[in-house]
């Protein structure tokens, strides 16, 4: 509460709901501990130096724990090792989550809210270890509309794409906003979506199985670690600009 600014005990009292019995012994002890400062002639008590760094460091410990706290269930269930251990130990960066469970009646759709917030961006970072139905119209609209669009994808999932999808993968691969990058690595996520407005996360559980369950957030610092992610994967995947690329490379 005091990281903000300072604070009289009416004002503590009340947004704590104590009672002065109550916090003031603890008050005396983060005055010991040289945590806090009285400033008597205005009533008000404030950081000590010392204690704004160590709020300071507190603060992505109890980040974290929120992340975890919103959705434990889910956090406790997947398979995590997708992420980089520098990014694993910020993520408390991806602020308030939304868990997006699967509707029994939509099962081989994409989320709505995920379509919708992906048609209103203005540029997609996506990564992508399976192949969904949506996929190809999804990325095909949103590239039509100008939006730029950066997909990274196994080779296998790619595979899928041209085979199946020939003429949607080529239209999208000669539009000037869009670029596929393959991953020379395994890709552990499931799938995820980075833009300038949110996003979206799908890991497989523990047990390497889809269950169609994704986490949201439109929290500015998961943006930045959200990019970050996707900067890890492409600098580990190739760019492949023209259907006749993979084909070469095939050959």
């Amino acid at each position: 509460m005091l990281n903000d600014n300072a604070k009289n005990i009416d004002y503590i009292k009340t947004s704590l709901n104590v009672t002065s019995t109550s916090i003031m012994p603890q008050i005396k002890i983060l005055k010991e501990k040289y945590l806090i400062t009285y400033d008597q002639e205005n009533d008000l008590y404030r950081l000590s130096d010392v204690g704004k760094i160590i709020v300071d460091n507190m603060q992505p410990l109890l980040d974290t724990v929120n992340v975890f706290e919103e959705n434990l269930e889910y956090w406790a269930t997947r398979d995590l090792s997708a992420i980089p251990d520098y990014l694993l130990k910020r993520i408390g960066e991806l602020g308030h989550c939304i868990l997006i469970q699967p509707d029994l009646n939509h099962m081989f759709e994409l989320p709505q809210e995920i379509v919708d917030n992906m048609f209103k961006s203005n540029k997609i970072m996506a990564i992508t270890s399976c192949f969904h139905p949506s996929y190809p119209s999804l990325f095909l609209g949103v590239a039509r509309k100008g939006i730029d669009i950066f997909i990274i994808l196994t080779e296998s999932t790619f595979e899928k794409l041209r085979n199946e999808y020939s003429d949607d993968t080529e239209e999208f691969l000669n539009l000037s906003n869009t670029v596929f990058y393959i991953c020379n690595e395994n890709i552990k996520l499931t799938a995820s979506a980075i833009t300038d407005r949110f996003i979206f996360l799908c890991f497989f559980d523990k047990d390497q199985r889809f269950d169609l369950q994704y986490i949201m957030s439109f929290d500015d610092s998961a943006l930045n670690w959200g990019e970050e992610l996707f900067q890890y994967y492409k600098s580990i995947s190739t760019p492949i600009t023209k259907v006749q690329e993979i084909q070469k490379e095939n050959k």
